[in-house]
């Protein structure tokens, strides 16, 4: 079955590859999930759109994520979240939520399936947060989570 992958998948290949994959993977996992879209010579010209969005927030080089690393950690990032008496929050703190604080901290737009939450965050305090940008750069960063 051949086609072209809308987000990154694992040992498959990134947005916008046209990939050959047995037909029960794609047809019971890529395209129920929206990973992918059936190859057709029209979805091909969508294929420049999705490169041109890639490229615009793509990790240009190593030298630029270690950059794009001390960036982030020179951040001071406060998330606010509604939280009850003994300080435990009414949910959890999503990768989402890092990403919108990260940009309200005046930090770069990263994608939220690039941030790493070693166990869910559910109390008020400080916690470290890590966000891969290449195979071998995490920045790790601290999330001041504050009751609102």
């Amino acid at each position: 079955m051949k086609l072209i992958l809308t987000a990154p998948v694992d040992h498959v290949g990134i947005p916008g590859d046209i990939v050959e994959v047995k037909d029960g993977y794609g047809r019971n996992y890529l395209l129920p999930r929206g990973f992918a879209i059936s190859w057709t010579r029209g979805a091909e010209k969508q294929i420049e759109g999705i490169k041109r969005a890639r490229d615009a927030r793509e990790i240009r080089s190593v030298d630029h994520a270690k950059e794009v690393r001390a960036q982030l950690e020179a951040l001071s990032v406060k998330l606010p979240a509604n939280a009850g008496a003994g300080g435990r929050l009414f949910g959890a703190i999503t990768q989402a939520d890092v990403v919108l604080a990260v940009k309200k901290a005046g930090g770069p737009a990263i994608d939220k399936r690039a941030v790493e939450i070693a166990k869910p965050i559910k109390v008020v305090g400080e916690h470290t947060v890590g966000i891969k940008l290449t195979a071998g750069v995490v920045a790790h960063i601290n999330v001041d989570v504050v009751a609102a």
